[in-house]
């Protein structure tokens, strides 16, 4: 399989090299490897470029529009403003319906993306981005707003299921329904007393709320700095372990 380049120098990254369209999971000798198993390319050395890193592919889900900005439901777009503030990237490329920005953190390399076609269509942005890049599954970082967890507590896990939120389970039907990508869950609460799913979704936080979202996103960032230069590692283990009890004295 042929392996995207992203050039990398001790300057920041400002454009990609050499990328091929391809079906996401499918090398060009028709290998019969599954597809949930694709492989990342390892560093190199060469004499023009002193590494290669597997790029990452940060994706938060969201609604476009002004609408539904700052909305519980668009926190993972949030998400993406506050990386992309704090590494300097732009996001001024659109490119498969999505607001696309190119950078890095480190010397490693990444995308951020904000899909424009709607929560539920998310994966028609993912899965071409993916595969027109060719990151591989493990470097694929999903950004979501979770009702599972508690306002402004954060959990990052290598994989999973999507837990009947409809932006993540589109994305998994585009990547041809493979699950193990990483994912960065953002709480946000569930709704109070009889409230309607959907009109608390779409609701925007209150001040005190706002506070916690706020202080879990500059966690977010230093989490998702850390993922992407050292995987999932200790570091990650205790971030998971500070965000469990947040709110909590122990």
């Amino acid at each position: 399989m042929v392996t995207a380049m992203f050039g990398v120098s001790s300057s920041p990254v400002t454009s990609l090299l050499y990328p091929k369209a391809y079906n996401f999971g499918q090398s060009k000798s028709n290998s019969k490897r599954s597809l949930c198993s694709l492989r990342a390319s390892l560093p190199v050395s060469d004499n023009n470029l002193k590494f290669e890193y597997t790029p990452w592919l940060i994706v938060g889900l969201g609604n476009p529009g002004l609408k539904y900005y700052g909305t519980r439901h668009n926190i993972g777009f949030e998400m993406i403003d506050h990386i992309a503030r704090a590494t300097e990237i732009s996001m001024n490329t659109i490119q498969s319906k999505a607001l696309v920005g190119i950078g890095s953190i480190g010397e490693v390399p990444i995308l951020l993306v904000k899909p424009q076609a709607y929560m539920n269509f998310s994966g028609e942005s993912v899965g071409p981005l993916a595969a027109y890049y060719q990151i591989p599954l493990r470097h694929i970082l999903m950004i979501y707003d979770d009702m599972g967890l508690p306002n402004g507590v954060l959990r990052l896990q290598p994989k999973g299921g999507h837990n009947l939120h409809n932006g993540l389970k589109n994305v998994t039907e585009n990547l041809n329904g493979c699950r193990g990508y990483p994912r960065l869950s953002i709480g946000i609460g569930n709704p109070p007393g009889n409230m309607d799913m959907k009109a608390f979704l779409l609701q925007k936080f209150s001040p005190s709320e706002r506070e916690q979202i706020d202080d879990g996103l500059e966690q977010g960032v230093e989490g998702v700095k850390t993922l992407v230069e050292e995987g999932f590692s200790d570091s990650i283990s205790r971030f998971n372990l500070t965000q469990k009890y947040k709110f909590h004295t122990v």
